[in-house]
């Protein structure tokens, strides 16, 4: 890793960085403090449209984009770099023809060539999700400080230096998808042209061609890191990516949900999958008899519980009505504190009763069950406290750090969520209603021998269970490519301070790993 980043470098930051290699410590090279840049604010008066049928004549499009400048202190030494926020045309690979405006921000440490920097492209998902979590959230310059879990930290929410940030490992692209941010359709097609598994793994391929062209990045080792409906969304892209000579070096998969037929909640099957999630979460609130020393043996006995009682019980009492034992709804209350009396009558139990049963009076979040809030209070007015509770902070904070920090100033407001885009979209996949996206990464890797799979999870997600992820990367084999990380926290494990050292460990271990 260190050869490759010394490669990298250029003249002043090489002689830096070998200096910063004597001491262990400093083994992440910092780039140098730049001379004095001045920045490039940008007046987008494009007014966009984000409904189904809305689009762009070709003509109103431009590649227009803000660069400033700024400095992050990882490690206690400071990287500049350079932020270029604005957007580029995604084209049809066949016709070249304009297919979509999308709006982008990348974050560049200055010092290094180009050609040889890791670059690595983020969005979340939804689908109609801006990226706007992971922006300001998780390894940017800059982050949010939510205090999760808990729901009375003062507001607004602290926006600070981010230590955690992997500029120091990687240039940074947060990509918004068509109808979400200010990304939108050119015509003749609409925004809801791109609202579909495949078409919307498309206009993100062409994307990414586009921006590895503008920006010389054709060596860069490139990843992709994708959060929630991004995973499925990545297995796709990163197949398309391979089959249109743009070779990967590595994906993340945050908070997955790989195969759409394999989760409870998306096809009223069998929520054994949320089990170990619930255990967790019984465990954190300090209702497992006996409580657990610590979590990873204790979800292990869970996942056993689930293969080998569970499951079958379920399976008995689906198809023949045949009661669940006495001792399996023991076992269920005393690993998920959730009560036997209640497990009888939902034995298939779902999330969205769990929570709302598990602890009286309250309503636990679907993002992350630590998140409580009292019943009929505004954070549980819309189903999930975990959600609501940094929502408003998170837009907040994007419409003040667009125009006065990033010098993006735009006509329109930026699109956060995009409801009307889970609404229309269109879910078929490989012949099936639903997608199973499995079968596009054992691809990727089949084309791409080389490629790495980092998958992270959140032990206390209800809405993405790491029981399930496992159990979908398990139909890949014993492939040596995939690692399967856990750590304490939601959906968004990066809100959890006490989570966030260790993930950021793990990231810069599989680059190092994968380079």
């Amino acid at each position: 890793m260190k050869r490759t980043l010394l490669r990298s470098l250029t003249g002043g930051a090489r002689l830096l960085a070998l200096a910063l290699c004597l001491s262990p410590a400093l083994a992440q090279p910092a780039a140098p403090m730049a001379h004095a840049k001045a920045d490039q604010p940008y007046q987008d008066n494009t007014v966009y449209g984000f409904g189904a049928g809305d689009s762009l004549p070709a003509a109103q499009v431009s590649e227009g984009a803000a660069i400033t400048h700024g400095k992050v202190w990882i490690h206690g030494f400071p990287i500049a770099y350079t932020a270029t926020t604005g957007h580029l045309t995604a084209a049809n690979p066949q016709t070249g023809q304009p297919e979509a405006t999308v709006f982008y921000v990348a974050y560049t440490a200055d010092g290094y060539q180009p050609e040889k920097r890791p670059v690595t492209f983020f969005y979340n998902g939804g689908p109609g999700s801006s990226s706007i979590w992971l922006h300001l959230g998780s390894f940017a310059p800059k982050r949010i400080v939510t205090g999760d879990p808990a729901t009375t930290e003062k507001q607004p929410f602290p926006f600070v230096n981010n230590k955690q940030s992997l500029l120091d490992t990687s240039d940074l692209v947060f990509i918004d998808a068509v109808g979400t941010g200010f990304s939108e359709a050119i015509s003749p097609n609409t925004n809801q042209t791109f609202w579909g598994v495949d078409a919307d793994a498309g206009v993100f391929r062409d994307f990414i061609t586009r921006y590895v062209q503008v920006n010389r990045r054709a060596t860069s080792p490139k990843y992709l890191f994708g959060e929630s409906y991004g995973t499925p969304r990545t297995d796709v892209l990163a197949n398309l990516l391979e089959m249109g000579g743009i070779p990967l070096t590595g994906v993340m998969l945050q908070s997955s949900i790989l195969n759409y037929n394999a989760n409870g909640d998306m096809n009223n099957g069998s929520f054994g999958g949320f089990i170990p999630s619930y255990a967790a979460t019984g465990a954190f609130f300090k209702m497992v008899t006996p409580p657990p020393a610590t979590l990873p043996p204790f979800l292990d006995h869970a996942r056993a519980l689930v293969a080998g009682q569970f499951e079958p019980a379920l399976r008995a009492y689906q198809t023949s009505q045949t009661p669940p034992p006495a001792s399996l709804l023991t076992q269920l209350y005393m690993n998920t504190g959730y009560p036997a009396a209640q497990w009888q009558t939902t034995f298939n139990l779902d999330e969205t009763t769990f929570r709302s049963n598990l602890v009286p009076g309250y309503l636990l979040g679907r993002y992350d069950a630590r998140v409580i809030a009292a019943n009929g209070s505004p954070l549980a007015a819309d189903g999930d406290p975990s959600d609501t509770l940094i929502s408003q902070p998170f837009a907040d904070r994007m419409n003040d750090y667009l125009p006065h920090t990033l010098k993006y100033t735009a006509v329109s407001a930026y699109n956060v969520v995009n409801n009307d885009t889970i609404n229309d979209w269109v879910w078929t996949h490989d012949g099936l209603p639903m997608p199973d996206t499995i079968p596009d990464l054992a691809s990727a890797l089949f084309l791409n021998p080389k490629l790495k799979v980092l998958s992270l999870n959140g032990y206390h997600d209800l809405a993405t269970p790491f029981y399930v992820t496992e159990q979908d990367l398990g139909r890949l084999g014993t492939v040596a490519n995939v690692q399967i990380t856990h750590y304490p926290g939601g959906h968004m494990i990066y809100l959890y301070d006490p989570s966030r050292k260790p993930m950021k460990h793990d990231l810069v271990k599989f680059y190092e790993r994968t380079m």
